[in-house]
C-alpha cells in the first residue's frame, strides 16, 4: 500500500503546481517609458497570460484597437437636451462599472502604475486619433488646471464617455460653442479670470441658452431664480435674463468670481458653484486635509462620503470637456460645423412691443428676433419699462424711427379664439405658443375649470408668425384634432393685417376687425371709453366687467365698434 501511495504522490503533484500556477492572478504590466519617466507617452497595459501577444508580456506598446465610429445622429431638441444633461448630472458611481476607460492610454500620469486598468477597445475616434491623444495634449495649453489631473480616473472616463455614448450630444456642444465661446471668453478675460472657465457652460448646459433642468435651473449658465436675482438678473412673468446669453454670463462671471475668492481654488469655486458655498465650506470644515492646498484639495474632498455624485463629477467633467473643446480633432471630432457668433444693434423700447412686431420693423424674421432676445418670455418686451432689444446689425435706425410712429394699439399682435365645446385652456395655450396665466390675464373673469364654449377670449399672440392664422382661416369649418375652434382667430393688430412688411396672407377682412387696447398705468375703465368716443356701459359689456371692476396695467380690453 505504502508503494501505492508514492505512486500516486508522483502522479498528482504535478497536476496540483499546474493547477496553481493557473489560478494566480494576472499580472499588470506597465511600459518601461512609463516607468522610467521618459518624455514619451506613457502606455499603461494589461497584459493577459492567456492572450496578451509576447510583445505586450514585454512591457511594448500595443498596437490600437479598431475604433468603432457611431452613426451620425440627429441635433436633439430642447427638452431632449435637457433630458441628457440631467442624465448626466446624476449618473452613479457604478457607472463605470463595464465602461472601463480606453482614454487612459491618451495621459502622460504621473504615477503609471496607480493607473493600470483592463484594456479595451477605443470608442469615438480613428486609430490615428486613439494613438496620439498624448501628444495632442502636449501642445494644447489651458489657463485651468488641466495637465495635473488627466490620470484621475472619472476624467478618464467622462473622456471615454463624450466620444463614445454621448458623441452625439457632445458634438452639438461643440457647434454651439461656436456661438457663444467668443463673448464668454471676452467677459473672463475683462474680469481677469481664466478663459477656459467657458467650458464650465459646455457642462451646465450644452452652450443651449434655453436648458431647463429639472430642479428648474434655466439658461446658458443653470441659474436657480433666486440665485440668479442675488446676482442682478431679472426673473419675472415678462423676463427671464437667465435666458440671455449677455446678461447671464456677466452674472456668473461675478459668482465665480466671489467663490474663488472665497476659497482660493477654481475647482473648490466650480464645486460650489454646483452644490453651493455653503456644502463646500461644511466639508472643508468636517475634515483635515492636512497640507494640501488649492485645486488638489478639490480632489481631497472628492474623495470623502460628504458630496454628492453630481458634484464629485463636475470638475472632471469639465477637465474632459476642456480637454476636447480644446482640440477636437485629436480626440476624433473631426467634423464639427460650429455655429457663427451672433452680430446685433440694440433699439430701446419704453412699453409693450410684440417681438413680431420688432421683426417686422426692423426688416427681419420673427425667429431671429427671438434667438437675438431669449429673455422675453412671453415674446413682448414688458409694458411700462424701458429695455433694449437687440435686432440684426444695420437695422436700429430705421427701426427706431418706425417705431416712434407706430400708434400704442398697433404694437402687440392679439387674435380672438372662440371656444370650442371640450376645449381647456391648456389647449388653446399649447395651440398659440403663450401660457395658460398669459390667456387668464388678458381676460378677466375666465375660469380655468369653468370655460364657457362659445366664449370669445383674446389670446395675445405676439411672436407666433401670421402665416397659421391664413392657414386656419382656410380650414374653418374642419373638424377633429385640427378643429379646436369653430371660427378662425381674428388678427386685432394693424401691423399683422398689414403695413408695409407684412405678408399679403395676414390680411384678415376689416368687417371683422376689433381694437383691443393694452391698460397703461393709471388708466381706468372710463378713460378708455372716453378715449377711443365709446359708451362705458358697452365698453364694460364687451369685456365682461362692472362699474366696481379693477383693471391692471397690461389687461387687453376689447373696444366695441
Amino acid at each position: 500500500m505504502h508503494a501505492w501511495g508514492q505512486a500516486l504522490k508522483r502522479l498528482l503533484v504535478p497536476v496540483l503546481v499546474g493547477l496553481a500556477a493557473c489560478a494566480r492572478p494576472h499580472t499588470v504590466a506597465v511600459a518601461p517609458e512609463a516607468a522610467a519617466g521618459d518624455a514619451g507617452p506613457a502606455t499603461v497595459l494589461a497584459a493577459r497570460a492567456d492572450s496578451a501577444p509576447a510583445d505586450t508580456a514585454r512591457g511594448e506598446a500595443a498596437a490600437p484597437s479598431p475604433a468603432v465610429t457611431p452613426a451620425p445622429i440627429p441635433a436633439r431638441d430642447t427638452s431632449s437636451d435637457a433630458a441628457f444633461l440631467d442624465t448626466l448630472r446624476t449618473m452613479t458611481a457604478d457607472s463605470v462599472v463595464g465602461h472601463a476607460p480606453a482614454a487612459v492610454a491618451a495621459a502622460a500620469p504621473a504615477d503609471a502604475s496607480r493607473l493600470a486598468v483592463p484594456a479595451v477597445p477605443s470608442v469615438g475616434p480613428g486609430p490615428a486619433a486613439a494613438a496620439s491623444p498624448a501628444a495632442a495634449e502636449a501642445r494644447a495649453t489651458w489657463d485651468i488646471d488641466v495637465s495635473r489631473y488627466t490620470s484621475n480616473e472619472r476624467v478618464q472616463y467622462y473622456l471615454d464617455y463624450f466620444r463614445g455614448r454621448a458623441r452625439d450630444h457632445f458634438e452639438i456642444y461643440l457647434a454651439r460653442l461656436g456661438r457663444w465661446e467668443s463673448l464668454v471668453r471676452a467677459k473672463l478675460q475683462a474680469a481677469k479670470m481664466p478663459q477656459d472657465l467657458v467650458y464650465l457652460a459646455v457642462i451646465e448646459s450644452g452652450m443651449n441658452p434655453m436648458a431647463v433642468s429639472r430642479r428648474r435651473a434655466v439658461g446658458l449658465w443653470q441659474f436657480m431664480a433666486g440665485t440668479a436675482r442675488r446676482y442682478g438678473l431679472d426673473v419675472d412673468p415678462w423676463v427671464d435674463e437667465r435666458r440671455d446669453p449677455w446678461r447671464a454670463t456677466d452674472a456668473a462671471i461675478r459668482m465665480l468670481s466671489e467663490l474663488n475668492d472665497q476659497f482660493g481654488s477654481l475647482y473648490l469655486a466650480a464645486a460650489a458653484y454646483d452644490a453651493g458655498p455653503g456644502k463646500i465650506q461644511r466639508g472643508l470644515n468636517r475634515y483635515d486635509f492636512g497640507q494640501t492646498q488649492g485645486n488638489d484639495l478639490f480632489f481631497a474632498l472628492a474623495d470623502e462620503r460628504f458630496l454628492r455624485r453630481e458634484t464629485k463629477d463636475y470638475v472632471p467633467k469639465l477637465i474632459a470637456a476642456a480637454m476636447i473643446a480644446k482640440q477636437p480633432e485629436q480626440w476624433g471630432f473631426d467634423h464639427v460645423d460650429r455655429w457663427d457668433p451672433l452680430r446685433f444693434d440694440s433699439i430701446q423700447v419704453r412699453d409693450a412691443v410684440g417681438l413680431d412686431v420688432v421683426a417686422r420693423l426692423a426688416d427681419t424674421t420673427t425667429e431671429a428676433i427671438l434667438e437675438l432676445n431669449p429673455q422675453f418670455v412671453r415674446r413682448v418686451t414688458p409694458p411700462n419699462r424701458r429695455v433694449w432689444v437687440r435686432v440684426p446689425p444695420g437695422r436700429s435706425d430705421s427701426a427706431t424711427a418706425r417705431l416712434a410712429v407706430l400708434p400704442p394699439e398697433h404694437r402687440v399682435t392679439f387674435v380672438e379664439h372662440q371656444v370650442a365645446r371640450g376645449e381647456t385652456l391648456g389647449q388653446i395655450a399649447v395651440r398659440y405658443h403663450v401660457t395658460v396665466d398669459l390667456i387668464l390675464s388678458a381676460n378677466r373673469g375666465v375660469k380655468t375649470r369653468s370655460l364657457r364654449p362659445g366664449r370669445v377670449l383674446v389670446i395675445p399672440t405676439s411672436g407666433v408668425a401670421p402665416s397659421r392664422w391664413s392657414y386656419a382661416a382656410r380650414s374653418t369649418g374642419r373638424s377633429g384634432r385640427q378643429g379646436l375652434r369653430r371660427s378662425p382667430p381674428v388678427l386685432l393688430s394693424s401691423v399683422a393685417r398689414g403695413g408695409a412688411n407684412a405678408p399679403a396672407a395676414a390680411a384678415a377682412p376689416a368687417a371683422s376687425t376689433r381694437t383691443v387696447h393694452i391698460v397703461r398705468s393709471g388708466e381706468n375703465a372710463y378713460a378708455i371709453a372716453r378715449a377711443f368716443g365709446v359708451p362705458l356701459d358697452a365698453l364694460l359689456r364687451a369685456n365682461g366687467l362692472t362699474k366696481r371692476s379693477v383693471i391692471k396695467p397690461g389687461q387687453a380690453i376689447r373696444i366695441p365698434s
